[in-house]
C-alpha cells in the first residue's frame, strides 16, 4: 500500500461525518468481522452479550508498537474492564483472581501463537473486619493502609504448532498499582504509579494497574447513529472513565522471528475456569474495533471464544462489510465495490511490503514491524497520512482508530477519498514519554471541593472530631467515620420508630 498524505485532514458535510460515525461500524466491521467472532477485539467496550456481564474478564483495548525511547524494544499494552468509574468504591477495581490474562506472539505468520506471556493474579485482604479499601493516606505500595492488595506472576509460554515447548516464570509477586481512591487517600498517586513499575530479566519492564483509558472517540454513534442528524458528534466519550492496564516491554529480538524477519501478530484474550475447573476463554482482542461493530450480534460471543487461526470462517464479514451499506442506503454515499479485498489485506493479511509476514495465514491479529523505527512526529492517521509507525502497523496510544478505520472502510485506498472522522482527534489526557507511557487514571475526588451550605457533616458534627495537634489526614479520616457512625445512629432511630408506630396499623 502506498502511504497517502493527509496532513490536516477535514470533515466535509453533516453527511460526511455520518458516514463517518457509520463507516466507524463499518470499517470494524471490515477489518474485523472476517477474523472470528468470538473475541473482543480492540476498542471493544461492552462489544458482546456475555462479556458484557463479566467486565474484570473484558478486553477493551490492545496497543502494540516500537517503544518511542527505546526503539530496540517493544511495548504491548492490553486494557481490561470497560467504563470504571474513578469513585467506584468500596469494591474498586482489581484484576481476576480466578483467570488468565494472556498476551499471544505469531512470529512467523501461521495464525498461532509461538509465545505466551501469561499474566495471573491474587487478591490480598488486610483487614477484613472494614469496609474500607484502605484505611488511611496511602504512602507506598505495601503500605500498612493499603488494605485490598494485589499481587501477579508471568508466565513465558513457548509453543510450536500449538504443542507446549517450555513453561518459565519470568515474573513472581509483582505488585499491582491500586484505583486511584482520591487524593486524600493517595496524596502522591505518581509516586504509586513508578513503584508498580518493575525491571524483569532480559531488559524486559512490566507493569499492571489502573491508567486513565487511553481510547478516545465519540462512543455515540449507538443512539441512532450521533441522535439521527449528527447533534451528538465532537464528544470523547471515554473521557474521565480509567481502565486496568499490563504493559510489557520487551527486546525486538525476543519476540521476532528475526531480524530478516520482524513482523510479530499479537493479540490478547482472557481465560476463565468453568464450573468443572477447566480452563474456558471468554475475550478476545487484536485489531480495533472489530468485534464491537464489524459481527454480528449472533457471531460476537463465538469471535470472544474463537482463536486467529480459525478465522477463515467469518472472511465474508471482510469482504463484503455491512456498514458500508448501511450508509449508502442512509445517507446516499455510495460503498466500493465488492469484494473489499483491500480490507482483507489491511487487516488480516497486513499490508504487503509494510507489515505482511512471508506465508501469511489471514487472520485477525494486530500487526506490526519490529524494524520500522518510531516516528520523530507522530501523526494520528498513521499510514493513512505517511507515517509507517503508525496503525495499521501497530497501533499506538495516540493513533485515531476511529477516522482511520472510517476512511479505509469507505474506500480510502481504492480511490474513494475521503476525510471522514468523528471530530475526536486526541485523548483528553497526555501520554508519557517512557514506560508504562499510559496517563495515570483519573482520581475518586476529580473535580471541585464542596464548599458547604453552612449545614454540612463537619458543621453538624463540630470540631470535636478533631484531637489537638491532629493532622488533616486524621481530620479526613475522623470526619469520614463519624459521618458513618450518624448515619447509623439515624438508621437506627428511624427503625425504632417504625416498628413502634407498626403496632396500630392494621396490616
Amino acid at each position: 500500500m502506498t502511504p497517502i498524505s493527509r496532513s490536516g485532514a477535514r470533515r466535509r458535510t453533516i453527511a460526511t461525518l455520518v458516514c463517518g460515525a457509520l463507516a466507524a461500524g463499518g470499517l470494524a466491521a471490515a477489518g474485523v468481522t472476517a477474523l472470528v467472532p468470538g473475541a473482543a477485539s480492540a476498542s471493544s467496550h461492552r462489544e458482546a452479550p456475555l462479556i458484557s456481564g463479566q467486565p474484570q474478564y473484558d478486553n477493551t483495548d490492545l496497543y502494540a508498537f516500537v517503544s518511542p525511547d527505546k526503539p530496540d524494544t517493544t511495548t504491548v499494552i492490553a486494557n481490561f474492564i470497560p467504563f470504571e468509574e474513578p469513585a467506584g468504591g468500596p469494591n474498586f477495581y482489581t484484576f481476576a483472581d480466578d483467570a488468565q490474562y494472556d498476551i499471544h506472539i505469531d512470529n512467523d505468520g501461521d495464525a498461532q501463537s509461538d509465545l505466551i506471556f501469561r499474566y495471573t493474579f491474587r487478591t490480598h485482604v488486610k483487614n477484613k473486619n472494614t469496609f474500607l479499601y484502605n484505611t488511611g493516606p496511602v504512602d507506598s505500595l505495601d503500605d500498612p493502609d493499603l488494605n485490598v492488595t494485589q499481587t501477579y506472576d508471568i508466565d513465558l509460554i513457548k509453543l510450536h504448532k500449538q504443542k507446549l515447548v517450555s513453561k518459565t516464570k519470568i515474573a513472581d509477586d509483582v505488585p499491582v498499582a491500586p484505583s486511584n481512591v482520591g487524593k486524600a487517600s493517595m496524596p502522591n498517586y505518581d509516586k504509586l504509579r513508578n513503584q508498580a513499575v518493575y525491571k524483569l530479566t532480559g531488559d524486559a519492564t512490566t507493569f499492571a494497574g489502573q491508567a486513565d483509558d487511553p481510547f478516545f472517540a465519540d462512543l455515540r454513534v449507538f443512539d441512532l447513529l450521533y441522535g439521527g442528524n449528527l447533534s451528538e458528534v465532537g464528544n470523547d466519550t471515554l473521557k474521565g472513565y480509567n481502565v486496568n492496564s499490563l504493559a510489557l516491554q520487551v527486546p525486538n529480538d525476543y519476540i521476532r522471528q528475526s531480524s530478516r524477519q520482524p513482523i510479530v501478530g499479537i493479540w490478547s484474550t482472557v481465560q476463565r475456569k468453568d464450573a468443572r475447573g477447566d480452563w474456558s476463554q471468554v475475550s478476545r482482542l487484536g485489531n480495533p474495533l472489530v468485534n464491537e461493530v464489524v459481527n454480528p450480534q449472533k457471531d460476537k460471543d463465538k469471535f470472544n471464544a474463537s482463536s486467529p487461526w480459525d478465522d477463515a470462517q467469518f472472511l465474508k464479514n471482510v469482504t463484503n462489510p455491512e456498514l458500508p451499506k448501511l450508509i449508502e442506503a442512509i445517507y446516499k454515499i455510495k460503498a466500493p465495490a465488492e469484494p473489499r479485498n483491500d480490507l482483507v489485506d489491511v487487516f488480516l493479511k497486513g499490508v504487503k511490503g509494510l507489515n505482511q509476514p512471508p506465508k501469511v495465514r489471514p487472520a485477525e491479529e494486530l500487526r506490526l514491524n519490529t524494524s520500522i523505527k518510531p516516528a520523530a512526529s507522530p501523526k494520528r492517521l498513521g499510514v493513512l497520512d505517511g507515517d509507517n509507525a503508525g496503525f495499521p502497523n501497530g497501533r499506538r496510544l495516540t493513533d485515531d482508530v476511529i477516522d482511520e478505520a472510517l476512511q479505509v472502510v469507505e474506500g480510502e485506498l481504492v480511490g474513494s477519498k475521503n476525510d471522514l472522522g468523528d471530530a475526536v482527534d486526541a485523548n483528553d489526557q497526555k501520554f508519557g514519554h517512557s514506560f508504562p507511557y499510559l496517563a495515570n487514571p483519573t482520581s475518586g475526588s476529580r473535580g471541585p471541593v464542596a464548599k458547604g451550605n453552612g449545614n454540612n457533616v463537619r458543621n453538624q458534627l463540630g470540631d470535636g472530631l478533631v484531637p489537638t495537634g491532629s493532622s488533616t489526614d486524621t481530620t479526613l479520616i475522623a470526619t469520614s467515620a463519624a459521618a458513618g457512625v450518624a448515619g447509623v445512629l439515624l438508621i437506627g432511630t428511624a427503625l425504632m420508630w417504625w416498628r413502634r408506630r407498626s403496632r396500630y396499623r392494621a396490616y
